[in-house]
C-alpha cells in the first residue's frame, strides 16, 4: 500500500517516519515546510487541487493526517487559520479518501471535551470544547464523518517527543536554568509519548487493521497533573529545580483548558490488542533518547 503522511516534520510525523523505515508498505512523507536533511514532499493540505494531484500521482491508499493548528492560545485570535487547518483541510483529506476508496487515519484531541467530570473520558461522551482549538478539531471530526470515507480517528493528549516544541523539552530547559518554577496542579490528564502513538498508527496500517474504523482514545496510562509531570521531567533530567504547584488562575491565558481530560483507553486496547505503556516509563525512554542521542 501507499501511505501518505501529512505534517510529517512534526512530532508524530517524525516518529512515524522513524518506525516505518522498515515497513513493507510505501510511506510518502509530506509537509508544508521543509527541514534540513529530511526528505519531504511539499504539500499544502489546504489546497484541494494540490492534494488531489499528489494523491493521484502517488496512488495513495491511506492518508495519515498529523497536520494541525496546535497553538491553543493563539487559536483564540486566529480562528480562521485554525478552522482551515483543523477542519476544512481535514474535510479535503476525507473527500480525497472517499473518492479513492481509501482510508483516513486522523489525529484529534482531548480538548473536544469540557473536562468538568473527574472520570476518564470515553469515546461516546458528549463533546463540549472550551475554546477555538478544541472546537475546530471537533469540527474536523464532523467533516470526516460527513464525507463518508473510511476513517480511524485517534484522540490524544499532551503530546511530547524529542522533536519540535513541547512541555517536556521546555521543562528540561527551565529546570536546568532556574532555581524555581511554578506549574499548575489543577489540570489533570495523561501525557502521550509520540513514539507510542506512532507505533500504534504503524501497527494498524502494517498489520491490516484499517477495517476497524471508528473513534478511539490514546494516551499513555495513568493520570497526572502538569505539576507532577514537571516534577518527573526535572527528576529524570537530573536537575535540582524547586518546582512549586500553583492554580490555573495564577497564569491567565486566552484559552480555557480542560481541568480533567484523562482518556479512557479500554476501546483502543481491546480493538487493536495493544498494551499501553505507563506515562512515566515512556517519559524515561524519551529523556534517555534525548540524552543519549538515540533519535531514531
Amino acid at each position: 500500500m501507499n501511505i501518505l503522511v501529512t505534517g510529517a516534520n512534526g512530532q508524530l510525523g517524525t516518529e512515524i517516519r522513524n518506525l516505518a523505515a522498515g515497513s513493507r508498505n510505501r510511506y510518502i512523507f509530506t509537509d508544508v515546510t521543509s527541514l534540513p536533511g529530511v526528505e519531504t514532499v511539499h504539500l499544502d493540505i489546504t489546497n484541494p487541487g494540490a492534494l488531489k494531484i499528489v494523491c493521484d500521482s502517488e496512488d495513495v491508499d491511506v492518508i495519515v493526517n498529523c497536520a494541525a493548528y496546535t497553538n491553543v492560545d493563539k487559536a483564540e485570535d486566529d480562528h480562521v487559520t485554525a478552522m482551515m487547518l483543523n477542519s476544512t483541510a481535514a474535510g479535503y483529506l476525507a473527500q480525497v479518501c472517499a473518492a479513492r476508496g481509501g482510508t483516513l487515519v486522523h489525529i484529534s484531541t482531548d480538548y473536544v471535551f469540557h473536562g468538568d467530570i473527574p472520570s476518564p473520558c470515553k469515546e461516546d461522551w458528549p463533546t463540549d470544547p472550551l475554546g477555538v482549538y478544541g472546537s475546530t478539531k471537533l469540527s474536523g471530526e464532523k467533516e470526516i464523518e460527513k464525507s463518508g470515507c473510511r476513517s480511524i480517528i485517534f484522540r490524544t493528549a499532551w503530546l511530547y517527543s524529542p522533536y519540535g516544541r513541547n512541555f517536556v523539552k521546555t521543562m528540561r530547559t527551565l529546570t536546568a536554568e532556574r532555581d524555581s518554577v511554578k506549574v499548575v496542579f489543577d489540570q489533570v490528564g495523561t501525557p502521550t509519548y509520540a513514539r507510542d502513538l506512532a507505533a500504534l498508527v504503524v501497527k494498524v496500517i502494517d498489520e491490516g487493521m484499517l477495517d476497524r474504523t471508528g473513534t478511539y482514545h490514546y494516551s499513555n496510562e495513568g493520570a497526572v497533573s502538569w505539576y507532577d509531570f514537571a516534577k518527573a521531567v526535572c527528576e529524570l533530567s537530573g536537575n535540582s529545580c524547586d518546582i512549586q504547584p500553583c492554580h490555573t488562575a495564577e497564569f491567565p491565558s486566552k484559552a480555557r483548558r480542560p481541568r480533567f481530560s484523562v482518556l479512557d483507553k479500554t476501546k483502543v486496547k481491546e480493538t487493536f490488542g495493544i498494551t499501553v505503556p505507563y506515562w512515566r516509563d515512556s517519559l524515561e525512554d524519551c529523556i534517555a533518547r534525548m540524552e543519549g542521542g538515540g533519535l531514531h
